[in-house]
């Protein structure tokens, strides 16, 4: 079978199993987005609300029907499904229904939150414009299921292409699509929220670079990388400004250890000033976009956190409070990954391959995964649900990994091309 052929029967191992799970993935996001979606079809706000709480109380019917049957104590007792969707009704409808009879129906989300958190997700179309066919096609259920299928399935074969262009083996490169879809970053790009569609444009960049510095295809992998900013930027605009500037720095890393380096012959890769330069393009183009659409700023994201999603009076003095905030964390979040460390091995590892046998685009790599390093420090919420902020990192070890063991499976270490010229990269296909 063609590489492309174990491609598709991957990401198809990958889908099939997800239909164990069709109900039950959505997150306290999900109703803003389909909401969003909804919107987008031509539903009216009440029409939208209904279709959106009848999604989210069928999720936790479904979770409080699992967790009951296999309680060693309810187990026997009857079907919760009909009780539990009735009070989740209540207490979505207790929210929503006055909002909507006090006039609070601008914008394309309903009401469930204040209008200053919920202008947060106004400022996001990108990945309810994403939503749309598969709803209308599919219906809430069926089509968020489907979309986020598509969403995962995306990743891991870019993660392949990824590897392809760096010249690593087939099963190698299989092996870092299989990582993406068991590792973290096959769950959360299923969850109906934004994370998958986030990560599968920032791999996407990578994989921009990568035409850029090893397939000698500049213009194509520049307008890759471009044109992944301009996406993020509508899904998530300070995740499009996170990656400008990371590209942007390790651009600006490269070239400054090469001309501190210049004795050993090893010249600045072709490519990587141009590289930076869209990235660090990327990154003011979204600063100045987001003053002239007036989206939320980083003062109205820090009142979100220190005031409970703008439950509680603002903060007179945010910063102090959110550096004190950052500080408990990291420290809280060191102590867990001491007690649990395989998101930490992980990362290593990931990035001893990136660095060792990615060369310049390795520099990238790390740059891009430390993105979710940056989402996280934004947001210091230790109860956010499932570690997704961070998910972006887990990119590392995914593609890293099997970078690192190349060696192994060629059957000794091979020579990486001479850094600024190009390496001719076997077929993708």
């Amino acid at each position: 079978m063609r590489p492309r052929g174990w491609v598709l029967v991957v990401a198809a191992v990958f889908a099939v199993l997800q239909l164990a799970n069709v109900t039950g993935r959505d997150t306290p996001d999900t109703k803003n987005y389909l909401s969003y979606a909804l919107s987008l079809t031509g539903e009216g706000k009440r029409a939208a609300a209904t279709a959106t709480i009848d999604y989210v109380c069928a999720s936790r019917a479904e979770h409080a029907k699992r967790d009951q049957s296999v309680h060693v104590v309810r187990f026997h007792r009857p079907d919760p499904t009909d009780e539990v969707v009735a009070a989740c009704r209540a207490q979505e409808w207790a929210v929503v229904g006055p909002r909507l009879a006090a006039g609070q129906t601008g914008g394309h989300t309903v009401p469930y939150m204040p209008e200053r958190f919920m202008r947060i997700f106004e400022a996001r179309p990108g990945y309810p414009a994403f939503l749309v066919p598969f709803v209308l096609a599919f219906g809430a259920t069926w089509g968020l299921w489907a979309a986020g299928v598509v969403i995962a399935c995306a990743g891991g074969v870019l993660v392949f292409l990824v590897l392809r262009t760096l010249a690593v083996p087939v099963p190698l490169a299989l092996t870092g699509q299989a990582l993406y879809y068991v590792l973290p970053c096959g769950t959360t790009a299923m969850r109906p929220m934004a994370e998958g569609l986030l990560m599968a444009l920032t791999l996407a960049a990578v994989w921009g670079c990568a035409l850029v510095l090893r397939a000698g295809r500049p213009r194509a992998g520049l307008a890759v990388v471009a044109g992944s900013l301009l996406a993020l930027f509508t899904v998530k605009h300070s995740q499009a400004l996170f990656l400008g500037l990371g590209l942007a720095a390790a651009g600006a890393l490269i070239v400054l250890r090469g001309r501190r380096r210049p004795r050993r012959g090893v010249p600045v890769p072709r490519g990587v000033p141009a590289l930076a330069a869209v990235g660090l393009a990327g990154a003011a183009a979204t600063l100045l976009l987001a003053w002239l659409l007036d989206y939320p700023s980083e003062a109205d994201s820090l009142q979100d956190l220190l005031t409970g999603h703008f439950a509680r009076p603002d903060r007179t003095r945010p910063w102090p409070e959110f550096w004190q905030l950052q500080g408990n964390f990291w420290v809280e979040w060191l102590r867990r990954q001491a007690w649990q460390p395989l998101f930490a091995a992980a990362l290593a590892a990931g990035a001893w391959g990136a660095l060792r046998r990615g060369g310049a685009v390795g520099v990238f790599l790390v740059a891009a995964a430390f993105t979710g390093i940056l989402t996280q420090a934004a947001h210091p919420d230790i109860n956010i649900w499932g570690e997704r902020l961070i998910v972006l990192a887990w990119l590392l070890p995914v593609v890293g990994v099997p970078l690192l063991l190349e060696p192994v499976v060629r059957g000794g270490r091979l020579p990486l091309p001479a850094q600024g010229q190009p390496e001719r990269a076997d077929s993708v296909g």
